[in-house]
């Protein structure tokens, strides 16, 4: 059972959304899937073109719950120690002395990751799975909620290192914000030319309703035929003609969280179907890799995923609340 209204949860929820579209305008349904995968724990991978607002997103969600942001522009010369934090003697203490790195914040964007080594990748991906850092065998914790946003630019790859299958794993969702309708661009002209409404943005909620959110999020029900139903669409994944390398159980796991929180979204302790395919494209279509062949005759990732969702066979469950 949700220990909080459910109203409640939709209320803060809207609050967020409301606010971000300040800044960002005409792409709810991104704004959206960040909020779900902050509900969840989990982090983006936002691959577009620059100057589509991937900054600003991540700056005004940061605001909107009154959290701390920091923005760090990988290059090749950004080392792990960066990302991490150091030790430095303190001659007048004479002991060393812990300087935190730029991951130190609750809301960070790992802006064109895939520009630095892959070293400091891994650094970065570890803190990421663990939410600490381990300095000279010293452990600190991340401040919660914790959330990374990294980009990359997809059709630039002159001095990038490509992140391997098994980092882009570890990545909750995958989105692409894209460009502006003609209407969306010129309101976009209207409201940015006096001044900066990102400057103007004021917290809406405080970080412990994300925190509650998080914990809310896991006591969402969801049928024992519906886990099934995820297992199906990830196996199919694995067995898929065009596929050469399938979705890992953490897909599994995280289609699962996901369809948790869009649930609660829409304002329900249980989840149907449609959350689950709501959320499939997003959370799956980066973890699975086409066969050559496949992307000549111009199949994508997220067709494809698609493709399996109209495919599967939806289980018929009883939608009430358990």
């Amino acid at each position: 059972m949700i220990n909080v209204g459910i109203a409640k949860n939709r209320s803060i929820a809207d609050k967020i959304i409301g606010n971000i579209e300040k800044v960002i305008v005409g792409k709810r349904n991104i704004v959206e899937l960040t909020l779900i995968s902050l509900i969840c724990g989990g982090h983006i991978l936002i691959e577009d073109v620059p100057g589509v607002g991937k900054t600003s997103l991540a700056y005004s969600l940061a605001k909107s719950i009154n959290c701390s942001f920091n923005r760090i522009q990988f290059t090749p010369d950004v080392m792990p120690s960066d990302i991490t934090g150091f030790s430095m003697y303190n001659q007048k203490t004479g002991e060393f002395e812990f300087r935190p790195g730029s991951i130190m914040s609750h809301i960070v964007l790992a802006d064109e990751i895939n520009r630095a080594t892959p070293k400091t990748q891994s650094s970065l991906l570890e803190v990421m799975e663990k939410g600490q850092v381990t300095v000279d065998g010293v452990t600190y914790k991340v401040p919660a909620p914790f959330m990374v946003l990294a980009t990359q630019n997809p059709v630039e790859y002159h001095g990038t290192y490509p992140l391997p299958e098994a980092q882009l794993d570890r990545f909750f969702m995958k989105i692409s914000i894209g460009y502006p309708s003609p209407a969306d661009e010129t309101e976009i002209l209207t409201r940015f030319q006096v001044d900066d409404p990102l400057d103007k943005l004021m917290p809406v909620v405080e970080t412990e309703d994300i925190i509650r959110l998080q914990s809310e999020v896991k006591n969402v029900y969801i049928d024992k035929s519906l886990s099934r139903y995820i297992v199906d669409i990830i196996n199919e994944t694995r067995t898929h003609t065009d596929i050469a390398i399938g979705s890992s159980p953490r897909g599994s796991l995280f289609l699962l969280r996901a369809a948790q929180a869009w649930a609660l979204y829409n304002k329900r302790s249980f989840v149907i179907p449609d959350d689950i395919k709501k959320m499939a494209v997003p959370v799956i279509s980066h973890r699975i890799i086409l066969k050559q062949e496949s992307k000549l005759r111009g199949h994508n990732s997220e067709n494809i995923i698609t493709e399996i969702i109209n495919k599967i066979k939806v289980p018929v469950v009883d939608r009430h609340e358990a």
